[in-house]
């Protein structure tokens, strides 16, 4: 089951490190994702949530087109949008023998880099303010903020003294956690990928009252799914969001492409879902994103 192609699918990549992509007018950017399940038996009553169709619209970057193809299995697929904006798509299938595998191509297109502008309720949304299980402070998340927030600063100077710190806090390590690790298990071990850095800056925001998003995208020359936040902070006579990558220790740029945003992993994760059948399965992904066409 495939949605209509559209020009870009099939254009060669070009070398963005060889582009100045804040500068352009312009940019074009190519999603390819796969997430593959393989089951030693078969299973039934397959239920999936995919959540790795990039946004229709985001700041300044629209999804231009996009397609989501399953194999392996007959399936039914509905798409939608949650509460936020961000587009679900969830496949059910009777029965799986072997294997599925979901397929996501999508076009989205960039015009100049600027922050999303926001209505000004959004400075007093209780989900951006409100922590979640992943998010949930402890003492050494409250001496943390204690430690760099300080008295009488503005949101946008808050963001980066707790950007940079959780840079310096977090080293990146991959395998020693896991998408169910807390914000304040991450802070104690002092490792974690880039999701673990996004959390523990949600957290220390939150705690620092800050409103702020999780986001899930994409950011070029990196293997996989990427992670950062976004602050909402008052501008003019609404707010806008400013992203921040806790994991690099800076602000986002061109190579960044967002997919979707939430409080925090649990609410973006790119595949969930539940099957009937023996425990297990294994996954596997593909991933190649990059930019097809660059103006001015």
């Amino acid at each position: 089951m495939t949605a209509q192609p559209a020009p870009g699918f099939s254009a060669p990549l070009l070398d963005h490190s060889a582009i100045d992509l804040d500068a352009a007018h312009r940019v074009t950017y190519r999603i390819e994702q796969s997430f593959r399940y393989s089951y030693d038996t078969p299973v039934t009553a397959l239920s999936q949530r995919l959540i790795a169709v990039p946004r229709q619209r985001h700041g300044a970057t629209h999804r231009r087109a996009h397609a989501v193809t399953v194999t392996g299995t007959a399936a039914r697929r509905r798409t939608s949008q949650d509460p936020v904006g961000n587009t679900v798509v969830r496949v059910s299938a009777p029965h799986v023998r072997e294997s599925v595998e979901f397929r996501i191509d999508a076009i989205v297109e960039r015009v100049r880099v600027r922050d999303e502008r926001l209505h000004a309720s959004t400075l007093r949304d209780p989900r951006l303010r409100t922590p979640t299980r992943l998010t949930a402070p402890d003492e050494r998340l409250r001496t943390l903020t204690a430690t760099i927030v300080g008295r009488g600063r503005p949101p946008l100077d808050i963001a980066e003294r707790v950007c940079q710190a959780v840079h310096q806090t977090i080293t990146y390590e991959h395998g020693v956690t896991d998408v169910s690790t807390t914000a304040a298990q991450a802070l104690a071990g002092g490792r974690g990928v880039c999701q673990d850095s996004a959390h523990v800056m949600v957290a220390v925001c939150h705690l620092a009252g800050v409103p702020v998003r999780y986001v899930s995208g994409h950011l070029l020359g990196q293997g996989g799914t990427h992670a950062w936040v976004e602050v909402v902070v008052p501008d003019r006579d609404g707010a806008r969001a400013v992203a921040f990558d806790p994991c690099h220790g800076r602000r986002t740029d061109g190579r960044y492409v967002t997919v979707a945003v939430g409080r925090d992993y649990a609410d973006v994760a790119p595949t969930s879902g539940t099957f009937v059948g023996t425990p297990g399965g294994r996954l596997t992904t593909t991933r190649r994103v990059g930019v097809v066409a660059v103006d001015g």
